[in-house]
């Protein structure tokens, strides 16, 4: 044996293999304990090969030296995670949750308007011009006359009812809104957990610990901001990182070990435009002059028109002169209480039977009124339907997405099965190299000498 060399060494050397195939085990049982946790993120094993001896003569033919391999250690216990398939998760997540946020909220106000329906203002609208028609047919019946009046009261009722409803849609929107975005909203919670998980990692990281879990919590904590609105991350030193909300720098949501604290009223994060995901989403829709404000201003459109056109027709007040909005609409309080009062002609002294009122009133079906409330039926089914085109697009831009970040950060329980068979290899391996060396150092200790050997 070359000098300087230990009859040790190899004992050693095959210990080493022993350990790092045990630890390579023991963190392929953990991913497999893990493989359906959420946000989990699989970890390796990494080893490097120990220069464990330098011979200076003796070691080659020769006599010359040689540096001689002292086997393996754990360098590290690594997670395997893409930066970029991170960047590219959270940033669908965003635009896909914005995009689910913006279809359901459309769905709900498809479902107040009730079109095509019996209860939609389509056919109460549509009722009330039958209803002038069989006036005009029989201009002295009193019975017709309160028909006509029950089916305008009807399209009144029908009118403030659904602006009532879609004001409570824009008002959930409102404060859903709040609640994600005041002191104990889900935002500003998540900035506080990840301002304490960011201290907790970077004095795991400066005493030389590798903190694996605390890390994988706070990359679920930044997934679940993602979904909210646009986030933007900047690494730090000791694994620390900062936090930027919508584009919007400063102020940052998280800086380091702090995480941003407004003095109510500041909404100064969450900026105008949007910043993207459900924050953008709601804001979009419950803002002033935001999509269902929109909404609202084109029903008081379509009621004034249909108001100032009856009217105008009528020759009188029909409806209520005041009500000229959606919430405000009303028949004539003194045609309501006697319907028998509605007027059927405006030429003075003309025979019983005269229609012209009723015939010219009648005469408005198809007309401006009819128009304005079928292109806000046309509108907010086109942007409904795009809504849901795209939620469908945005959905399968994200699977695509997250099976991607899946395929690098995720368990998968077959290539697991695969290396524990080989860490047992290697392990077997090494303790059969073990107890070779320990037969042969027995031999040499315990029979040296003995005759007969």
């Amino acid at each position: 044996m070359p000098s300087g060399i230990s009859s040790f060494f190899g004992l050693n050397t095959a210990l080493r293999g022993l350990q790092a195939s045990q630890v390579a085990l023991d963190v392929t049982a953990h991913n497999i304990a893990n493989a359906d946790t959420a946000g989990y993120t699989r970890q390796a094993v990494e080893l490097e090969q120990v220069v464990g001896l330098k011979v200076s003569a003796g070691a080659r033919a020769g006599n010359g030296g040689a540096l001689l391999g002292g086997g393996v250690d754990v360098t590290a216990y690594r997670r395997i995670r893409d930066a970029f398939a991170d960047l590219q998760y959270r940033t669908q997540t965003s635009i896909s949750s914005e995009a689910d946020t913006t279809a359901q909220t459309l769905a709900n106000v498809e479902l107040v308007l009730n079109e095509p329906g019996d209860k939609g203002i389509a056919t109460l609208l549509s009722r009330l011009w039958d209803a002038w028609q069989q006036v005009a047919n029989q201009p002295e019946d009193t019975a017709t006359k309160g028909a006509l009046v029950v089916n305008a009261i009807a399209l009144a009722d029908g009118i403030r009812s659904l602006q009532a409803q879609l004001t409570a849609v824009k008002d959930n929107a409102a404060q859903e809104l709040a609640a994600y975005t005041t002191a104990g909203g889900d935002i500003l919670s998540n900035a506080a957990e990840i301002a304490r998980l960011n201290a907790e990692i970077k004095r795991a990281t400066a005493a030389g610990q590798q903190p694996n879990a605390l890390l994988d919590q706070r990359d679920r904590l930044i997934d679940r901001l993602a979904e909210l609105g646009h986030v933007t991350i900047t690494e730090l030193p000791n694994n620390s990182i900062q936090i930027a909300f919508g584009n919007v720098n400063p102020p940052l949501l998280v800086d380091d070990t702090t995480a941003w604290a407004p003095t109510p009223p500041d909404t100064s994060l969450y900026p105008t435009p949007a910043p993207g995901g459900i924050i953008g989403a709601l804001q979009a829709l419950s803002e002033t002059g935001g999509t269902i404000d929109q909404y609202l201003t084109d029903l008081d459109a379509f009621v004034n028109q249909l108001v100032t056109d009856v009217n105008a027709a009528y020759g009188g007040d029909f409806f209520d002169p005041a009500g000229t909005t959606a919430a405000t609409i009303a028949v004539d309080a003194a045609i309501a209480a006697d319907p028998s009062t509605v007027m059927t002609t405006a030429v003075a002294g003309s025979p019983p039977g005269a229609n012209d009122i009723a015939l010219a009133v009648a005469a408005l079906r198809g007309g401006a009124a009819d128009r304005q409330y079928a292109g806000l039926i046309l509108r907010i089914g086109s942007e409904a339907r795009d809504a849901n085109r795209r939620q469908d697009a945005a959905t399968a831009v994200l699977e695509s997405a997250k099976a991607r970040r899946d395929s690098v950060s995720g368990v998968s329980i077959d290539e697991e099965m695969a290396n524990m068979i080989r860490f047992q290899r290697a392990y077997q391996a090494s303790a059969r190299t073990l107890s070779t060396l320990d037969d042969m150092l027995d031999t040499l200790i315990n029979r040296t000498g003995r005759v007969g050997l």
